[in-house]
């Protein structure tokens, strides 16, 4: 669990880094420029820790249900090799889904200006500025990669069931206690990631204004990777 931690804070503290620092800059000299490389290496980067990450807390999962559904089976099944070959699959799976975006969004010509109503570089408001026979390939890129994160949504779920059914059998109401709050901060950081993803990718694009597109997309760009350390730290006695 605390080796799929380290990597969820390093993805955190990454994705964070992208958005955060230039729009504070910016803020702080009143512009709102950037460049088209790098807006083109925000996108890329900003893209690749956030589907890693997503990709990260499907393993988590995964291990959270090995721990609790079949422990006895925890060093076989998650070893050290199998943990490291996890992480490197949620690592690589965001690398990869990042560049197909990237080079397919940046690939689109921009027919309508080039001011991004937003504090960063996202695909949605890129392609209100494609032109609109050009960005159909990037749609159908987005829609192939919501199928694949509602495949991982289901994981989740699944694996939950299968969590919460084995707790509910425990005798001991402390055995209980100590199970649910293993699982707890996970579903948490789960739920308020993925409700704002969701939220901003697959609201349609007429449903849409500067304010309400600002707002979602702190939450699901700044909250997560601020609320980690918080969450995961809420039984942490030294914290308290």
């Amino acid at each position: 669990m605390y080796f799929f931690l380290l990597n969820l804070s390093l993805l955190d503290l990454a994705s964070i880094s992208t958005t955060f620092p230039k729009a504070t800059a910016n803020s702080l000299w009143d512009t709102r420029d950037i460049s088209y490389a790098g807006c083109a290496a925000q996108l890329f980067f900003f893209l690749f820790f956030i589907i890693g990450e997503y990709c990260l807390l499907t393993v988590m999962a995964y291990d959270r249900y090995i721990a609790i559904c079949k422990p006895l089976h925890y060093g076989t099944l998650l070893g050290s090799r199998a943990c490291a070959h996890m992480a490197a699959a949620a690592w690589g799976s965001g690398f990869l889904t990042a560049l197909l975006h990237t080079a397919n969004t940046f690939s689109l010509r921009l027919c309508h200006g080039n001011a991004v109503d937003q504090f960063f570089c996202e695909i949605p408001q890129i392609l209100k500025l494609s032109c609109s026979d050009a960005y159909l390939r990037e749609a159908g890129l987005i829609v192939v990669s919501v199928c694949l994160a509602f495949g991982c949504f289901v994981f989740i779920v699944v694996s939950y069931v299968q969590i919460f059914r084995a707790v509910l059998r425990i005798p001991s109401e402390q055995g209980r206690h100590k199970a649910f709050s293993t699982c707890l901060p996970h579903l948490a950081v789960v739920s308020l990631f993925i409700s704002t993803g969701m939220f901003v990718y697959l609201k349609p694009l007429s449903v849409s204004s500067t304010t309400l597109d600002l707002v979602v997309s702190v939450l699901y760009s700044v909250v997560p990777p601020a609320m980690n350390p918080l969450i995961y730290s809420m039984k942490n006695q030294e914290l308290k």
